[in-house]
């Protein structure tokens, strides 16, 4: 059935059927699941771009699933993942289109925003940026003072920041190391003053990642910079143009910053910053793992945005973890969801997903401008294996709170020593099936644990998780790993019927902050906040000096 505006999700039949089927299946144990269906680790499986995903281990039957793609289709999945590709605007309340699949376009079509082919636009950006990556890499972009650069330094924010760092660290063994990339993001000038207190300016180029160029923490930090090298080079501004460029749209400021234009990468309004890392947002990456890496991380990229677009619901990767999210989230009670990596590389993969996940469905207003009545993002959270381990896989085995977890591994290591992967990879398979099948109480016993220990040494198990199994940790996995979580994304925003790719919710705090700024720096204020606001400004503004 087609859907309709004025259509809440709570009032869909699907809806209704699986409040019924999630009654009836109550805490059928994993344990029970898996001894009635011999085939189940055989049927619960799917895979594509390099991707092997194994959803057995997760509370659910045939009948949970076929109820689970009812709802995918009665909530048009599909349908509004068509119009996404073709280039709608379905980022309705700033009436854009939603194109990042056009920035990993690999196939040669065309992809248009009304009648204009974005297509040789972005062939262009990532012509210029893998011109400018190649002699960073190579040498041949030297600084002001004849050095050859050994350091770039991105200055962001949110999607600007997150997205290549994390790139730039999961694929670190990839990445030139005669040229370091580091990232700073925080207003907080301890970020900025750590990352470049070991560097000299002569061999450091900067760049600034603001579509705007006006972003206040961005901006801030890059001034900084250019303070800082200024004053190694003799405060002679001509150096700002050999150390500093930029990815933005407003060419005046730039200008006016002092960077040379021709160095200007740009971006478009149809990219959201937390799904921008295929665009000039993506130029550290580059310049640390060179532009024909880059290319196979686009490769990848594109080949999970062309399974989204083409496979059956239920050979769906992207639609097969959303739709099991939203189970959880709405029919079993679980607030939040933990992506847990086994491979150090992925350690800024859950930072990442933060952004993307809670800023795309951190929403309690539908499409209709109602208050929905039901769940909509959960918290997602994680660290890599096996330190996690030794951190909050207490509580997930034994405390109160379901918690659904994504595990991710490599059956090959890029570091190759000894029996380390070996280790890590059973650590990985054992934690899915302890999870899974936790320990009975007659098991305990049958270790002779003394009968009034053994409530503690019981794992009800029945925990949750998805299996997610690469080759290895290369660039077009990676690629196709983070388009696997965006379209996952994408799928639970249309359940859910939110606008996933607008923010709102942070314009408030920005607004206010600034406000409170012109407070902080004049001599006689006069506060018009509330008494708490109030008090803690003039506390602040009492003891900020020293002495």
């Amino acid at each position: 059935m087609k859907t309709t505006q004025a259509t809440t999700r709570r009032a869909l039949p699907e809806w209704a059927a699986l409040d019924a089927h999630a009654a009836s299946i109550g805490t059928a144990h994993l344990r029970a699941l898996f001894k009635r269906d011999r085939n189940r680790a055989k049927r619960m499986t799917a895979q594509a771009a390099g991707l092997f995903l194994d959803y057995s281990k997760n509370r659910v039957t045939a009948e949970t699933m076929a109820l689970l793609f009812d709802l995918a289709r009665a909530t048009g999945v599909a349908r509004e993942r068509d119009a996404m590709f073709r280039g709608e605007a379905i980022n309705r309340t700033e009436k854009r289109a939603v194109l990042h699949v056009a920035l990993r376009n690999r196939s040669g079509k065309a992809i248009k925003v009304g009648a204009r082919d974005v297509m040789p636009a972005v062939k262009a950006v990532l012509a210029q940026m893998a011109t400018f990556a190649d002699a960073v890499r190579g040498g041949a972009w030297l600084g002001y003072t004849g050095k050859r650069i050994r350091t770039v330094v991105n200055i962001g924010i949110g999607g600007s920041d997150l997205g290549p760092a994390m790139a730039y660290e999961a694929l670190k063994s990839f990445s030139s190391r005669t040229v370091g990339v580091r990232f700073v993001s925080n207003v907080d000038g301890t970020h900025l003053a750590e990352q470049t207190r070991d560097l000299d300016p002569a061999e450091t180029l900067f760049i600034i990642a603001s579509k705007t160029f006006t972003t206040q923490e961005t901006m801030t930090n890059a001034a900084s910079a250019r303070a800082w090298l200024l004053a190694a080079m003799g405060n002679n501004a001509a150096a700002v143009a050999r150390h500093f460029v930029a990815v933005s749209t407003n060419r005046v400021a730039v200008r006016a910053f002092g960077i040379d234009t021709r160095n200007m990468f740009a971006f478009w309004d149809w990219v959201g910053g937390r799904y921008s890392l295929c665009s000039a947002i993506g130029l550290p990456l580059m310049v640390g793992i060179g532009p024909r890496a880059f290319e196979k991380l686009l490769d990848g990229f594109y080949a999970m945005d062309r399974h989204f677009r083409t496979a059956p619901l239920d050979r769906n990767l992207p639609v097969i973890l959303g739709l099991l999210g939203a189970w959880y989230n709405n029919w079993l009670g679980a607030s939040t969801h933990a992506v847990l990596p086994y491979d150090q590389y992925l350690h800024r993969f859950a930072a990442h997903l933060q952004q993307l996940d809670m800023e795309s469905n951190g929403k309690s207003i539908d499409r209709a401008g109602r208050r929905v009545d039901y769940e909509t993002g959960p918290i997602v959270w994680g660290e890599p294996g096996t330190n996690g381990q030794h951190a909050f896989y207490q509580l997930i085995h034994q405390g109160t709170k379901l918690v659904p977890a994504d595990l991710i591994g490599f059956c090959r290591s890029c570091n190759p020593a000894g029996d380390h992967h070996d280790k890590l990879m059973a650590n990985l398979f054992a934690q899915a099936e302890a999870l899974a099948f936790g320990k009975t109480a007659q098991e305990v016993l049958a270790e002779g644990v003394p009968p009034a220990d053994v409530p503690f040494r019981v794992f009800e198990g029945n925990r949750p998780t998805n299996m997610i199994l690469a080759k290895s940790l290369t660039p077009a996995t990676l690629g196709a790993l983070v388009a696997l979580y965006e379209h996952k994304v994408f799928v639970q925003g249309i359940l859910w019927n939110v606008y996933s790719f607008d923010q709102w919710g942070v314009q408030l705090g920005k607004v206010l902050a600034g406000d409170i700024l012109k407070e902080l720096e004049a001599k006689r204020p006069r506060l018009r906040h509330d008494a708490s606001t109030n008090a803690l400004i003039h506390r602040y503004r009492a003891h900020r000096k020293p002495g």
